[in-house]
């Protein structure tokens, strides 16, 4: 009995203190390719994750001004009104919208010697409502390039690393004539962190992709049916003329 457990204490004593097959240990054996592939990895996953906290806290804002933006519109009584309703709200693509509209009816009735003035009404105002449209559309699809980058090469990114570390592990069992495993698990183990790295750095920025693009088409199909409804109100004859009252009173 006595001899077991001295034996089993002379075991443990000669085991290494940290263990060479951790991720530290792999770290530091790897060579300046190996590395520069950890750091590429981390820095996609570091861009990508930043990029879909700020556009989910971005969309949680724009359901709520969906909701929250055309209701105001409509319960102003006139279009002064309205318009001290739209710039008293955050920036988003509802309130511009509707203040795209608002300052095309007033700017057309101003327009007397202009190219705008040889055009009617409804024609200024939808090309007011169009222009806010496509700078929202701009806004709400920026950056959705870096998630479909980071999502399409990371993989092959990991793919290189596990290339590289299959690499040395051909070279450690060449130099050494023998494929023991104490030969070539650490390069191999290398390689499969790379593989497992890509597909992790990879797979929550397709998803993130996929959200945020399914997000954007709903809320522009909403952005889409508001202009129709404002252009509807503003090209109608007379309802400018509060705007033009209010400004004479000022």
């Amino acid at each position: 009995m006595n001899e077991t457990i001295a034996s089993t204490a002379t075991a443990a004593a000669s085991l290494p203190a940290s263990n060479p097959y951790s991720l530290a240990a792999l770290a530091s054996q790897t060579d300046a390719v190996g590395l520069a592939v950890i750091v590429l990895l981390a820095a996609m996953s570091i861009a990508s994750w930043y990029f879909i906290a700020a556009k989910g806290l971005e969309q949680l804002a724009l359901r709520r001004a969906a909701r929250q933006t055309p209701d105001a519109f409509w319960a102003a009584a006139d279009l002064a009104a309205a318009e001290r309703a739209m710039r008293s709200l955050d920036a988003d693509p509802f309130a511009a919208l509707a203040l795209a509209g608002v300052e095309a009816s007033r700017a057309h009735a101003a327009s007397t010697r202009s190219l705008g003035a040889a055009c009617d009404l409804s024609d200024f105002i939808t090309r007011a409502l169009r222009q806010s449209m496509v700078a929202s559309t701009a806004r709400l699809e920026s950056g959705q390039t870096l998630l479909a980058s980071v999502g399409s090469t990371a993989p092959f990114v990991g793919l290189f690393g596990t290339v590289w570390g299959i690499y040395h592990a051909l070279v450690a069992i060449s130099l050494s004539g023998q494929g023991t495993l104490d030969k070539v698990a650490g390069p191999v183990g290398e390689a499969l962190i790379m593989t497992a790295a890509g597909l992790a750095v990879a797979i929550p920025a397709v998803l993130g992709y996929n959200l945020f693009v399914r997000a954007n088409r709903l809320l522009l199909a909403q952005l889409d049916g508001f202009a129709h409804d404002v252009h509807a109100a503003l090209a109608v004859g007379g309802r400018a003329a509060p705007v033009q009252s209010a400004q004479r009173g000022a």
